[in-house]
């Protein structure tokens, strides 16, 4: 530490002859802390008495706030000055050649222990650079160099860089699994984050065999707990050992593995109070089973259930216990489950933080547990997926808070989503032509859970319009209410001439909600439709539809952007012809499904289906605009929107087709976990026809980019067609931008 104690000549023989009075004290070039603090730091003040030594004093507490370079005390009649010179601040900051998304600098600035306004000191660089270098190192790049720049601005404000030149990867050549033969070197590279490296590790999905120092700490464990999940008890796997080849930047690792015997499962006994659950009423639900291999996530899953059970029936801090009993002659083990209710446990209160827009009665109504409730389990996760698929929260958590041996509080933490959209998408056809949708939205307006919605699509054939507002909870009742208005223009083309169909109708519509995931409800629409033809009039036609649409959604997903479990059902079926010129019968039905395979691969991967099948029996007349179409991003992507369906530039009298399925399987990977950016891959199978679903057949497959963005869901397709015929019209490309899967 830098320390200067500058004193004019007439304090020194002051204090050599007695203490001197202060009559005025002043500080000069003072900006880090204000002049009451330093005040308080001197332990002085005018009118007391003082020497060099309370002096030295004081400049040593202000040396100790680490803000000063300089001190200077000077003295005359009484006045005693204090002269700073402020250690310079950082008032530019940047990292170069590493981590350079806004979000990984952030983390790295926190880990580097300096930000912008952070003193600048020696010292304080040398650690951040030493935590950039080890950083690097865990990532594995040996020879890495850190070098810094610093750029005055000021006198007061520095611009600092550290420009990183990454060094070299060490790259795993063999990785040797010593005593392992009852798995196979696949099953380990499942769980282990280092592994050998392949030939064509640049190939998508191949082991590049790149060092992850960091994680070598874990891969001893890894292992051992992938023999747990195949029955080896007794396995014991010791530390890795690691050479390294500095000459070549190449690496052998070496693992020591005991692989000791393989369990099955002879006994479950669940120890239980009777009077409080049956035990034997969880024996068939348990994942173990007697007589088959011992798996440790399968016990895990297990102990949770039991609890959650047993949770569910009010006790929420009940315990569950097990015992392993093995029996290494017979190659079996016993599983002794031991549960302790404890007290029955009873909702104190619930408190709601980080909502600065969203009512807190809106999130209440998705919170299915309230103050003097007994707690259960399932109603606390259900509460969370609940509040999850509304859309209005990015993340949401609820702490549970022990305030008694019969009570807890519940805090409820959400991170609200940006629930406006300005949204916009586009495309190409060749009978379209450039395709653009625009919608403005908001799902939560002022933050009361009302959907309010102004949607269009135009193309040089098509125009739509359509205003909507809807709410899933009219005075925060079971009750929802749906009211829109729109209007649809469509241009076809025929060989001979043109017509056009102009559709301007309203949809009210109310539901009711059964259960936390089942709603029902119905909906009236009233159309008037006008459809005209230019060299033939004595076509033109209008006619009015009426129809009551009776609705069912079962939704249990876990979440709104990012489903990982769960499914959501919708069917509707249209009757027409309660009044009006339309008759017919139309069902339109869509089922999602989702599996999270985390606990499967220990990665973020997702399985994702959904089948759409419809409908349509003609009653008596049914109109043009009614028939179902197949292609695109909603059924089977690598043929163009509308591509298949009846067609009206051969035979203006062509029959709507009334049948299609469609069919999308997709795996999806993270791309970027903090900007919610995914990837992933498809399979598209569809089928349409008039009278038979099976008339027309078409696949798809390719890739996408999907990015939760903060307008709204935004997706990349880069599709080929599958089963593709001549005259098809086909899409490599396509993008969405407000829509999810």
């Amino acid at each position: 530490m830098k320390r200067t104690s500058k004193v004019l000549l007439p304090l020194l023989v002051a204090s050599s002859l007695g203490a001197m009075e202060v009559k005025e004290i002043k500080f000069e070039n003072l900006a880090r802390i204000s002049e009451r603090i330093a005040l308080e730091t001197i332990n002085f003040k005018v009118g007391d008495e003082v020497d060099s030594s309370k002096i030295d004093q004081a400049i040593t507490k202000f040396f100790n706030f680490g803000y000063f370079d300089d001190v200077l005390v000077y003295e005359e009649k009484g006045v005693i000055t204090f002269s700073f010179r402020e250690k310079p601040s950082i008032a530019n900051l940047d990292v170069t050649g590493y981590k350079s998304r806004e979000e990984d600098k952030k983390m790295l600035y926190s880990a580097m222990g300096i930000q912008k306004g952070s003193i600048y000191t020696k010292q304080r660089i040398e650690k951040a650079k030493q935590v950039i270098l080890d950083e690097l190192e865990k990532e594995g790049y040996i020879n890495s160099v850190v070098e810094v720049d610093v750029q005055p601005i000021n006198e007061y404000s520095l611009s600092v860089k550290f420009e990183v030149n990454k060094g070299d990867n060490i790259i795993l050549k063999d990785v040797v699994y010593q005593g392992a033969s009852n798995l196979e070197r696949s099953d380990f590279e499942d769980v282990t984050a280092n592994k050998q490296e392949q030939s064509f590790s640049w190939f998508f999905g191949r082991n590049d065999g790149k060092l992850n120092i960091e994680q070598l700490k874990y891969e001893n464990h890894r292992i051992r707990d992938l023999y747990f999940q195949n029955g080896f008890l007794d396995a014991q796997v010791k530390s890795p050992f690691l050479k390294v080849d500095f000459n070549s930047n190449s690496g052998k690792l070496d693992f020591f593995i005991d692989e000791g015997i393989q369990y099955s499962v002879n006994s479950i006994v669940i120890y239980l109070d009777a009077t409080i659950l049956d035990p034997e009423t969880l024996y068939d639900k348990l994942k173990l089973k007697k007589e088959k291999v011992f798996n440790i996530n399968k016990l895990r899953d297990d102990t949770d259930f039991i609890k959650t059970s047993v949770a569910d029936l009010g006790y929420a801090f009940a315990d569950v216990d097990y015992d392993l009993r093995k029996n290494p002659e017979n190659k079996t083990v016993d599983i002794v489950f031991n549960v302790v209710p404890n007290q029955k446990v009873y909702i104190n209160d619930v408190f709601i933080s980080g909502n600065a827009r969203t009512l807190d009665r809106v999130i209440r109504r998705d919170i299915f547990l309230a103050p003097k409730d007994l707690y259960s389990s399932t109603d606390y996760k259900d509460s969370i997926n609940a509040l999850k698929r509304t859309g209005f929260f990015e993340d949401v958590t609820i702490e549970q808070i022990r305030v008694s041996e019969d009570k807890m509080d519940l805090l409820v933490k959400v991170k609200e989503a940006p629930t406006g959209m300005l949204v916009f998408g586009g495309g190409y056809g060749s009978y379209d032509g450039f395709l653009l949708n625009a919608a403005v939205s908001d799902s939560n307006i002022f933050g009361s859970g009302k959907n309010l919605q102004f949607e269009t699509e135009w193309s040089k054939r098509r125009l739509d319009l359509e205003l909507s507002l809807s709410n899933p909870a009219i005075f925060d009742s079971k009750y929802s209410g749906l009211a829109s208005i729109y209007k649809r223009q469509k241009e076809i083309v025929n060989s001979t001439e043109d017509s056009e169909i102009e559709k301007t109708g309203a949809l009210f519509g109310i539901g009711q909600k059964l259960t936390r995931n089942l709603r029902v409800g119905s909906n009236l629409k009233f159309e008037k439709a006008q459809e005209t033809y230019t060299d033939t009039p004595e076509y033109n036609t209008n006619y009015t539809t009426v129809s009551v649409i009776p609705y069912l959604n079962y939704n249990s997903t876990d979440d709104y952007f990012i489903p990982r479990s769960g499914f959501e059902l919708y069917s509707s079926l249209e009757l027409a012809g309660l009044a009006g010129d339309a008759e017919y019968l139309k069902s339109q039905n869509t089922f999602k499904y989702f599996y999270g395979l985390e606990d499967l691969l220990d990665y973020d991967a997702i399985f994702r289906y959904k089948l759409r099948a419809n409908y349509l029996n003609d009653l008596g007349y049914t109109p043009r605009g009614e028939t179902f179409y197949l292609g695109g991003i909603e059924s089977v992507r690598g043929y163009e929107s509308y591509a298949f369906g009846p067609n009206y530039d051969d035979d203006k009298n062509a029959k709507p087709y009334d049948m299609m399925v469609s069919n999308n399987f997709e795996l999806t990977f993270p791309l970027s976990p903090k900007a919610k950016m995914r990837w992933g891959v498809f399979l598209d199978y569809g089928m349409i026809g008039q009278g038979n679903v099976s008339d027309i057949k078409r696949a798809g497959t390719g890739t996408f980019l999907e990015w939760n963005s903060p307008v709204g869901p935004l997706q990349f397709v880069f599709a080929k067609p599958l089963m593709k015929e001549d005259g098809d019209k086909t899409s490599s490309f396509e993008f969405s931008l407000g829509q999810r899967f």
